[in-house]
């Protein structure tokens, strides 16, 4: 670049020390910085969604300035998961950064390869279980897990739909040393929780296809299912005569018969809390699953008032949360937490020892409650509380306030 010499004002290279014309030195050397010709960084195009960042590292002296980052999922936020392009991350220019990016995006490759099945159970359900409201619907996600260890070491990103199939027909559990395998419902349960799991896993990035929904239940396991639901029946007048006469000799006879004069499901008799019993004013509080039975007031009938008390005073000797408890001496642990697993011991251990129907299941005293109350003519409406079911009724779902009284008078019709 030409300047003027101070002196004789005829021009001389900027980068001269002395003007070839006067001899002059040229100490203006203001030699204006020649800007290096390439694309500047405001004038790129911005890379497309999901391709990967390239940012340039400065005020430091680096051979590799420019460094690629590959997007592998979103924050709860939307915001992207970068991570570090692998086998190498930095480069001498952004060209090369973008070219390195580019061939990543062609074919795709596990910058992760560790990530387990097992991995990605425990930080999906850390996240699903804040969802869920109570104990019991966590319990029955684990309880579905634990017959899945045939695929706890699996890399996530190789579990196919056999595998899936596999843990449903002959995953196993150890109960009371014997091992067991999972029936209909619990297949249900089972590929229930690949299909949530896979869902996030999918989302974030972490599979390309969620195998668990390329496949249905098969006809056999439906029919099933729909065979136990349908097999719930209501106790005959004989077999409650027969667990009033054993209420005493026999453990826990009580909790079907409270179960039969109150119409709880089996896991919510479990999650009743001591504080949400009122033995004045003779009513419980409790319930779960849905809208309508969470946190319902349901009267305690004059029946099976002393077996009520009787429970109360023990969970209070007992130190529990919970009015009904499993201090069975048979238990194989410090937990007196009643489960439905336990509930479901009880029954079937009472069912054999009294002489009651085998094909009675868990839920029948909740079937029977709802029975006898249509029987002995209790308002429908009054039913439909007590037990927690949804009412379609607008008028009667939100203009009308029953009073616990009302429910109370019902409740006694049956005899």
């Amino acid at each position: 670049m030409l300047i003027k010499c101070r002196e004789c004002e005829l021009q001389v290279s900027d980068m001269a020390a002395f003007c070839p014309h006067c001899g002059c030195p040229v100490t203006s050397r203001q030699k204006k910085k020649r800007k290096k010709k390439g694309i500047r960084t405001s004038d790129r195009m911005r890379l497309p969604n999901g391709f990967g960042q390239i940012s340039m590292i400065k005020d430091r002296n680096l051979r590799n300035p420019y460094r690629a980052m590959v997007s592998v999922g979103k924050t709860d936020t939307g915001r992207p998961v970068c991570k570090l392009l692998k086998p190498q991350a930095y480069f001498p220019t952004y060209n090369d950064a973008y070219a390195a990016l580019l061939e990543y995006n062609r074919n795709p490759y596990d910058l992760e390869p560790g990530k387990t099945v097992k991995d990605v159970f425990e930080e999906w359900s850390e996240k699903y279980y804040l969802k869920l409201k109570n104990y019991s619907s966590v319990r029955a996600v684990e309880t579905a897990w634990s017959y899945c260890s045939s695929v706890y070491n699996m890399r996530i990103v190789d579990l196919r739909a056999r595998h899936i199939k596999a843990c449903m027909e002959i995953g196993t559990i150890i109960i009371g040393g014997k091992p067991k395998t999972p029936s209909a419902a619990m297949k249900n349960k089972i590929k229930s929780l690949f299909n949530l799991m896979l869902d996030y896993a999918y989302e974030y990035e972490m599979v390309e296809r969620n195998y668990a929904r390329t496949f249905k239940l098969n006809d056999e396991t439906i029919k099933e299912i729909q065979t136990v639901k349908k097999e719930h029946i209501p106790f005959t007048n004989e077999e409650i005569s027969i667990l009033w006469e054993h209420v005493d000799d026999k453990y826990s006879v009580d909790l079907v018969l409270i179960q039969c004069y109150s119409g709880w499901r089996p896991q919510e008799l479990g999650l009743i809390e001591l504080e949400n019993v009122d033995i004045e004013q003779w009513i419980f509080i409790g319930g779960m699953k849905t809208e309508a039975g969470t946190n319902r007031i349901v009267p305690i009938h004059s029946k099976i008032r002393p077996l009520v008390l009787k429970r109360y005073n023990e969970a209070k000797e007992l130190g529990s949360r919970y009015i009904f408890n499993y201090a069975d001496s048979d238990r194989h642990d410090n937990s007196i937490k009643l489960t439905y697993n336990r509930y479901t011991k009880i029954f079937n251990r009472i069912k054999e020892e009294i002489g009651l129907n085998l094909n009675h299941r868990p839920h029948d005293g909740r079937k029977h409650f709802v029975t006898k109350a249509k029987e002995y003519g209790v308002d429908e409406y009054a039913i439909k509380y007590i037990v927690g079911h949804k009412i379609l009724d607008i008028t009667e779902k939100v203009y009308t306030a029953r009073e616990t009284s009302w429910l109370a008078k019902e409740i006694e019709k049956i005899k």
